[in-house]
């Protein structure tokens, strides 16, 4: 007869065989499943599972409620893929197309749509109580610029030690920012006071829409083109005037 002892100590090598790997293991394979799932994927010809489909040629005539393995056929006579559009639709919505195009037509439009999009950021200027004025105009032409490119602006005071006593003269340093920026930029936030830091925050002016200014290119000076000679006009030729006949007696 086995023991106690032996009998607990074989079951506690069996379950450390045959127990779940730790959680740590699990979220690192779930994470990797969901990085590796296409969230662009559209179910095209044999994967579509549906029962009955909604057909829509190439053409975009509606062919009416189909079964999929005869809207399939259709598609293949075509040499082209059933795509479902409208998967949530009763019963779902599909479409005779190329596929390849379709996606590369799909692609080519985000990416023509991100090349015109401008992301606004926030680019972080910091100041210091202590400032002198080379530096203040420096770190305000910084805030200018950015402005300029349309990004919005965080200006920052940070106090250390016993600077936090003299949190009015980081304020008045902030107001002057402002003051001097003008109608340049638009203030969001006002100077607010978050632990030992104090911060306010700009924006580019609503008339500037967020888009960074065109760089100006330079014209060619235009030559004045030579201005040809009109050609002189002959003068008509003097009409003959008739002379007097003379009557015969």
């Amino acid at each position: 007869m086995f023991s106690k002892t032996a009998l607990n100590s074989g079951f506690a090598g069996v379950w450390r065989r045959f127990r779940a790997p730790p959680a740590c293991y699990t979220f690192r394979a779930i994470r990797v499943l969901e990085d590796g799932i296409d969230k662009r994927f559209v179910r095209t010809n044999e994967r579509i599972r549906a029962r009955e489909l909604r057909v829509i040629d190439d053409e975009g005539n509606q062919l009416g409620i189909l079964p999929p393995f005869e809207a399939l056929k259709l598609a293949k006579e075509k040499n082209l893929d059933l795509v479902e559009v409208s998967p949530t639709a009763q019963p779902p919505v599909c479409r005779i197309m190329d596929f390849g195009k379709f996606m590369y037509e799909t692609e080519k439009r985000e990416r023509a749509a991100k090349k015109h999009q401008h992301v606004i950021t926030v680019k972080e200027v910091k100041f210091r109580i202590n400032v002198d004025e080379h530096d203040y105009q420096t770190k305000k032409n910084h805030v200018l610029r950015f402005l300029g490119e349309g990004d919005k602006v965080k200006a920052t005071i940070f106090f250390r030690g016993r600077e936090m006593t003299r949190q009015g003269l980081g304020r008045e340093i902030l107001e002057r920012v402002i003051k001097d920026i003008g109608d340049k930029g638009i203030v969001e936030f006002r100077p607010r006071q978050e632990g030992n830091t104090l911060h306010l925050i700009l924006a580019p002016p609503k008339s500037q829409g967020g888009q960074k200014p065109k760089p100006l290119q330079a014209q060619a000076p235009q030559q004045a083109k030579p201005q040809q000679a009109k050609p002189q006009q002959s003068a008509a030729p003097a009409e003959p005037q008739p002379q007097p006949q003379e009557k015969q007696g």
